[in-house]
């Protein structure tokens, strides 16, 4: 059997923050300093990691520019796309792009997380 996918880690500046965004996308992390993480209803897990955390066993570690890794979050509607861009710029987070209805047949809207990850919303038309 080959590998399999089994978790997402990123690398974040500031826990708490990052853990609120990810909570309005409905992941829900333990409590923790340095490391946390939720595995998720289809089974991946989605790991969140201080910079201090990566620096302890690569000291030379440096956040990298430009997209480093893109999540898209599958929602049950087009309202549903909607309603979540709306109350996650409203709660203070970066809105990239506003819902819209896309060529490909889905409600599409786009996000940042707080250390500028694309984080995208989609349902089918």
């Amino acid at each position: 059997m080959p590998p399999q996918l089994d978790a997402i880690g990123i690398v974040c500046s500031d826990l708490i923050r990052t853990r609120a965004f990810y909570g309005l996308l409905g992941v829900e992390f333990p409590e923790g300093d340095d490391h946390v993480e939720a595995t998720l209803a289809n089974g991946l897990r989605l790991m969140l990691d201080t910079e201090d955390v990566i620096r302890s066993f690569n000291p030379d570690w440096t956040r990298a520019r430009g997209n480093q890794v893109a999540l898209a979050f599958a929602c049950g509607s087009p309202a549903e796309v909607d309603g979540l861009y709306e109350q996650i710029v409203k709660a203070g987070f970066e809105g990239e792009k506003e819902p819209w209805d896309a060529f490909w047949g889905q409600r599409y809207a786009q996000l940042r997380d707080p250390d500028g990850n694309p984080v995208d919303l989609f349902a089918a038309l």
